[in-house]
């Protein structure tokens, strides 16, 4: 059964890392075509340069993913994790702390496994097409400090867990994934005040007149915000976002300033009247939902699965702690899950579309929209000649030529 594990996961990774030369090769032929609608915006040079991003990034992420997919097959199924299971079994400490040394000694050894690949995309791959503004002592703090958060409250998170699965052992998995919930909306109402300052100076709007304009099309749709802010994002990086966060009265609007000097004010008001669609379509709810059901049936599997004497010797080891036997659930469930990945794809595209029609209808002009697709793409080198199979399996946003086109048939 070992065997049949492997080569299953060998064949997934396989899949995956073929999907990804497939674009690769897809883009070298068509790279050099100006998409119908692009011309005068993007010219010769730029679509070159555009190509040439994409194609090192892709290289960069295939080489990663065999490289994170080899040392996870050599982990669990080579018998690494065997033997990490026995060392930390050595030191006979509690089910807490045990649980907690087990994952954040794991989490550590892969941030520092994937430090090479860091550092290569913010000073080699970024800053060679223009986007890196960090030094190295800004990038150093930023990990530091995602990794004490993140430390931190996978910490609390944790422990209630562990805690919750000792004293309730056969209904943990429905305390846990209510836990996991609860903890996901208090992120939601926590990222805003403490998480996002410490990376991020957000100030008042600075453009004249931009936030009432913003505030008259939000009166529109009967939605509030508590604040209109720019966020310093160019202290990073060149990329450009604009985003809605935190949730009830405690909403914001938030914009990046690389944003606001690439983008027209109705171009921007026509950005944020589609992320509105997204809040009027109740599409993050819907997501929340669903990620919520899936967790839940995630722990219930858990739940059956966690003790059955089998699992070890699915991956070629006769015994294994709690912890490890979770291990091997996320093992299983990538490989089992992936199949699934077009079919999420493909309902996150629908959002889109429904959220694009949402913003011209608030709008009343789908060009500004088109138009400020085409500049951000620029701006951004987007890839606007993705393999269609590839876009249909991966891409959680239908391929910018692909909207422009739906947005100027309107």
């Amino acid at each position: 059964m070992t065997t049949f594990i492997i080569l299953l996961y060998l064949a997934v990774l396989a899949f995956g890392c073929g999907l990804h030369l497939l674009n690769n090769r897809y883009l070298k032929l068509k790279g050099h075509q100006i998409p119908a609608g692009f011309e005068g915006a993007i010219d010769p040079a730029t679509l070159a340069k555009s190509s040439d991003y994409t194609l090192v990034k892709g290289q960069v992420s295939l080489v990663q993913s065999l490289y994170d997919g080899s040392l996870t097959l050599l982990f669990v199924c080579g018998g690494l994790m065997a033997r990490y299971d026995g060392w930390l079994a050595g030191y006979d400490l509690n089910f807490i702390p045990a649980g907690l040394a087990f994952f954040l000694l794991l989490s550590l050894a892969k941030t520092l496994l994937d430090l090479p690949f860091d550092l290569y995309r913010h000073f080699r791959v970024e800053s060679r097409f223009g986007f890196n503004n960090m030094s190295f002592k800004l990038w150093f703090a930023d990990l530091l400090k995602s990794l004490l958060l993140s430390s931190l409250f996978f910490a609390i998170l944790a422990s209630a867990a562990f805690w919750l699965i000792q004293t309730a052992p056969q209904s943990w998995w429905l305390w846990v994934w209510a836990l996991l919930v609860g903890f996901g909306l208090l992120m939601m109402v926590l990222s805003p005040y403490v998480i996002e300052p410490l990376f991020f100076k957000f100030s008042p709007l600075k453009v004249e007149g931009l936030e009432e304009k913003i505030r008259e099309m939000l009166a529109k749709t009967g939605l509030k915000v508590e604040k209109v802010l720019q966020v310093d994002a160019s202290r990073r990086s060149g990329h450009s976002n604009a985003y809605f966060t935190g949730i009830g009265r405690q909403k914001r609007v938030v914009l990046f300033d690389t944003l606001l000097q690439q983008l027209s004010q109705e171009e921007i008001l026509a950005v944020l009247a589609h992320e509105l669609g997204h809040m009027k379509k109740k599409h993050i709810l819907k997501r929340m939902v669903l990620m919520a059901g899936i967790a839940l049936l995630y722990c219930w599997l858990a739940h059956l699965l966690i003790g059955w004497p089998g699992l070890p010797l699915l991956v070629g080891i006769e015994e294994a702690s709690f912890y490890a036997r979770m291990v091997i659930l996320f093992f299983l469930s990538g490989m089992l899950t992936f199949p699934l990945t077009p079919l999420f794809s493909s309902l996150s595209r629908r959002d889109e579309y429904q959220a694009d029609r949402f913003a011209c209808e608030l709008h009343g002009n789908p060009e500004d929209l088109a138009t400020a697709l085409i500049r951000m793409s620029k701006e951004n080198l987007a890839n606007l000649h993705p393999h269609p199979s590839y876009a249909r399996f991966y891409y959680s946003h239908p391929p910018v030529v692909d909207r422009v086109r739906n947005l100027r048939s309107m």
